[in-house]
This record gives structure tokens, C-alpha cells and sequence, in this order.
């Protein structure tokens, strides 16, 4: 595995490769982050991996200096997944002028953008600055932040990026809670109570599977929500996928995504269910 850490070296390594599998992350690797490698080699000739902690997605009272860093720790995982190609920045490297950034029109003022203005920004900012260094045939981002996947999805649209982006699957722990890297905030307790997230998320799916009603459905699953302990819900929501405008009885694909709030951790999980 090659470790590089500026622009110049990144694009020698990446001349001539043929096809290239590309997974960004923030780091602290966890199983959703190597799913996606092992999506990406599959698929292609040659895995990218990038990790930067990108600032410009993260709100002045967020997480960003004691969001969980340990690259020893990464470089290990991502050396045994396959990674062909690790590229670990500087913060200086990735905004040497900080010029430009993408604004995001729509789909950024709800669900988790509703709470993190300029959150979507950010991140739109930083995957155009990676699309444009790696220029990989596909990338690959996992569903956990389905707005994010929509929203990434909407911006290669419209600016006719050259790659294919591959939805991956929620990787879970055997508890049913989303794989996340906040995960290390959550007490034993707190761990064992979030667990009902996703036990009520899969509860509203089968039921809406059944034929209930979805304002039942959605009902039902904030009454569940809210009587997890020590916990308080940011946002209980539904929408169109992936236009995330409100649903409507003419949507084929629905996103119920939920946040909730811990002492020391905002989680977010979400399902997806299609029509017929």
C-alpha cells in the first residue's frame, strides 16, 4: 500500500492504472468503511482511500478537535482491506486558498442540514476537491447519511462529474446500531439503549411493508423514540428519495430517517422503502 500525502504524488501513482475505486472517509476506520473497500475492489482495478477530517463540514459548537483520530491505527486496517493507495492530507493541502466552495441549493436545509447550516457545503466542497484529484471511476459511500448519498448523487448530476456512485448498504453492529465512528462516545448503557434506533426503524418498515398508514407509521415510530432513556430526538422525518422534498403519495421511494442525541453522540440512522 503507497501512503501519499500531497496532490503531485497522488496523481503519479494514479497514471495509467486503469479503473479506480475510490472510498473518502474521515478516518477511524470501523466495518462500513472496509465494506466499501471491499465494494471498490471488486469492482475495479485499483482502491483509493482518502482520510482527512475535513473542517469546512463541521459547525463552530461541533466535534471537530475531538472528533476520533488514530492513524496508526487506520493505516493497519486499510493496509489488511486492500487499499492500494492511501492518501492522508493536510488540512493546508486541501484548502491552500480557500477560495471557492460549492454551495448546496436544495436538499441541505433538512433532516441533519436543518441543524448544521453549512454542513452540506462542506462536504460538497471537499468530495468536488477529491473527485477532482482522484478522478475514480466509482466512489462508494455507505447509507448511514442517505441525504449525503442524495446529495453527492445531485452534484455529479449537475456538474457532469465522471463517475459512478455506488450506494452501499448500512453495516450494523450485532446489536442492530449503524456502524459510525461516534460510536466511541456512547457509554455501555447508552449503547445497549440506542440499539432500539434501528429495531424501531425495521418495525416502521415492515409495517409500512403490511399496508399501514404512514402517518401511523411515523407516529408510532416517534412515540418509540422518544422513550429511549437519556436520549433526545433531533428530528423524526420523511421524504422523497432521493430528491428529499417532502413525500407525497406519488413517491416511489421514501426515506424515514431519524437522529437522535445523546449525552456525547448525535446518531443517525434511516431506512429506505420503495413502493409496490
Amino acid at each position: 500500500m503507497n501512503i501519499v500525502t500531497t496532490p503531485s504524488a497522488l496523481q503519479t501513482l494514479l497514471t495509467d492504472v486503469g479503473t479506480i475505486g475510490f472510498v473518502p472517509t474521515m478516518g477511524y476506520l470501523h466495518e462500513g468503511h472496509l465494506s466499501l473497500v471491499e465494494a471498490a475492489k471488486a469492482e475495479n482495478d485499483l482502491v483509493v482511500m482518502s482520510i482527512f477530517v475535513n473542517p469546512t463540514q463541521f459547525g463552530p459548537n461541533e466535534d471537530l478537535d475531538r472528533y476520533p483520530r488514530d492513524f496508526e491505527r487506520d493505516e493497519a486496517l486499510a493496509r489488511e482491506a486492500g487499499v492500494d493507495v492511501l492518501f492522508y492530507p493536510t488540512t493546508e493541502t486541501m484548502y491552500p486558498l480557500d477560495m471557492v466552495r460549492v454551495t448546496v441549493r436544495t436538499g441541505a436545509d433538512v433532516l441533519c442540514g436543518a441543524s448544521r447550516p453549512g454542513h452540506f457545503d462542506g462536504v460538497l466542497t471537499v468530495v468536488s476537491k477529491l473527485f477532482n484529484l482522484v478522478r475514480p471511476t466509482r466512489a462508494y459511500f455507505g447509507l448511514k447519511d442517505a441525504q449525503q448519498v442524495a446529495l453527492i448523487e445531485g452534484y455529479v448530476r449537475d456538474y457532469f462529474v465522471p463517475v459512478e456512485i455506488r450506494r452501499c448498504a448500512i453495516i450494523r453492529e450485532p446489536s442492530g446500531l449503524a456502524k459510525s465512528s461516534r460510536n466511541v462516545y456512547l457509554s455501555d448503557v447508552e449503547k445497549t439503549d440506542a440499539s432500539e434506533i434501528n429495531r424501531a426503524l425495521t418495525d416502521a418498515y415492515d409495517a409500512l411493508e403490511d399496508g399501514e398508514p404512514l402517518r401511523d407509521v411515523m407516529a408510532r415510530l416517534e412515540e418509540r423514540l422518544q422513550n429511549i432513556p437519556n436520549s433526545m430526538i433531533d428530528y423524526v422525518e420523511v421524504k422523497d428519495y432521493p430528491t428529499l422534498t417532502e413525500a407525497t403519495s406519488a413517491s416511489t421511494e421514501l426515506l424515514i430517517a431519524v437522529a437522535v442525541q445523546f449525552e456525547r453522540a448525535r446518531l443517525i440512522d434511516n431506512v429506505i422503502w420503495k413502493r409496490g
